[in-house]
């Protein structure tokens, strides 16, 4: 049964959550303080979080980097409106998905599912066992053991990060659109925006470009997506 934290401020929002989720069939632990939040997580006893931005003292953003630097447990944000600066800076700051609020319970149940099903572990291909790592240039790819390493030295990236790595170095040089991106990676089907894929982006390119500002592996192609590279 997936386990959920969820940290909000507002009262009437936690319990009318808390309580359809658990009908849902979700375990559902609720705590309306960033920092309670975080005190909670140190015993490892969540699946997935879903964190309100607007907190009072620690707010969203700063949970959500502190989570997101311990570990790669997938966040799903609320955000009180659809604005691009709020999407993005949670986006940015390690969120996995997020929901405007109000948020409908339907709507965030079908998150944490996808969320929890694009999180709990490639298939690992018995071919790709056999073959070993993929070597590009200073950065392997592992596909049957999900390890990542740039110099020799394991890269940790979140479960999406790795996700939308393995999509692109699958086929070096092919322009996959933000569209095709958000289906494969995220869910099949899946209606979000581009900013989920552009912040993934960007996040993973912190992580394995020698100079994310002008990146050798995950490159855009201007009006289409992104690559893979060096070609």
């Amino acid at each position: 049964m997936p386990r959920v934290l969820l940290i909000e401020d507002d009262q009437a929002v936690r319990e009318g959550l808390q309580i359809a989720l658990t009908y849902q069939g979700h375990t559902v632990e609720a705590v309306e303080t960033g920092e309670e939040g975080l005190a909670r997580l140190t015993g490892g006893t969540a699946d997935v979080v879903v964190l309100d931005l607007m907190l009072p003292g620690m707010d969203g953003f700063e949970v959500c980097r502190r989570i997101r630097a311990s570990g790669d447990l997938p966040i799903i944000m609320l955000t009180a409106r659809n604005d691009d600066i709020d999407v993005v800076a949670g986006l940015e700051a390690g969120a996995d998905d997020y929901v405007v609020k109000p948020a409908q319970a339907r709507v965030l149940e079908a998150r944490i599912r996808a969320v929890l099903r694009r999180t709990g572990g490639e298939p690992r291909q018995a071919e790709a066992a056999k073959a070993g790592p993929e070597r590009h240039r200073d950065l392997a790819i592992d596909r049957a053991g999900l390890v990542v390493a740039k110099h020799g030295r394991a890269v940790a990236l979140a479960p999406t990060e790795l996700r939308l790595l393995l999509e692109l170095s699958a086929s070096p040089g092919r322009v996959l659109s933000r569209q095709q991106l958000l289906e494969s990676v995220w869910d099949q089907g899946y209606l979000g925006d581009s900013r989920l894929v552009d912040a993934c982006v960007q996040r993973l390119r912190s992580k394995i470009e020698d100079d994310p500002g002008a990146p050798a592996y995950v490159q855009t192609v201007r009006g289409f997506g992104y690559r893979f590279g060096p070609l």
